[in-house]
């Protein structure tokens, strides 16, 4: 990456878009010949994006400890989650990449699913040339004063409301 300094984004809120914006930058990046690095917290099933951004060159670290969403876990399961996407953090922060994606990274602070000391240590203190983009609901405060560039999606109509299932191909 030939610039100096690199910004975060930052794409928050309710609505549909968030990881799809972030992938996009991504794949941008990778077009450009930048090296991609994409941590995806509380995401373990399959994605349609993944197998293709990984086969273009980018790192993607994932996965949880079992199937269920993180309200539903038992102590065990978000003590091997925590501990399972931290490493995948730390795995991240070793490889030099141009792009870091820590996508979920707001809901993986709020439900507590990652160090948050390593988290806030990623995003404050990256790497000077790097750039970073962070995804989810509701990011802390500190995120949201850190950002460069910080993109609400908000939902005013979603399909999931009448009835249809998320599809293959659009929403994953």
């Amino acid at each position: 990456m030939t610039e100096e300094r690199g910004l975060i984004h930052l794409y928050w809120g309710e609505g549909k878009g968030k990881t799809t914006a972030a992938m996009g930058l991504a794949l941008r990046g990778l077009a450009a010949g930048r090296r991609v690095v994409i941590v995806q917290f509380l995401k373990g099933g399959a994605s349609g994006e993944i197998p293709l951004l990984e086969s273009l060159g980018a790192k993607v670290l994932r996965g949880k400890a079992g199937s269920r969403f993180s309200f539903q876990m038992d102590e065990r399961e978000r003590a091997d989650t925590r501990a399972l996407q931290t490493e995948h953090l730390r795995q991240a922060l070793e490889l030099d990449g141009d792009l870091l994606v820590l996508d979920e990274a707001c809901a993986a602070w709020e439900t507590d699913l990652v160090d948050r000391e390593l988290l806030r240590k990623a995003v404050l203190e990256k790497r000077a040339g790097q750039e970073l983009a962070l995804t989810g609901r509701r990011p802390a405060d500190w995120m949201g004063e850190a950002a460069d560039y910080s993109t609400e999606m908000r939902c005013h109509r979603h399909p999931f409301h009448r009835g249809v299932p998320a599809r293959e191909g659009v929403e994953f």
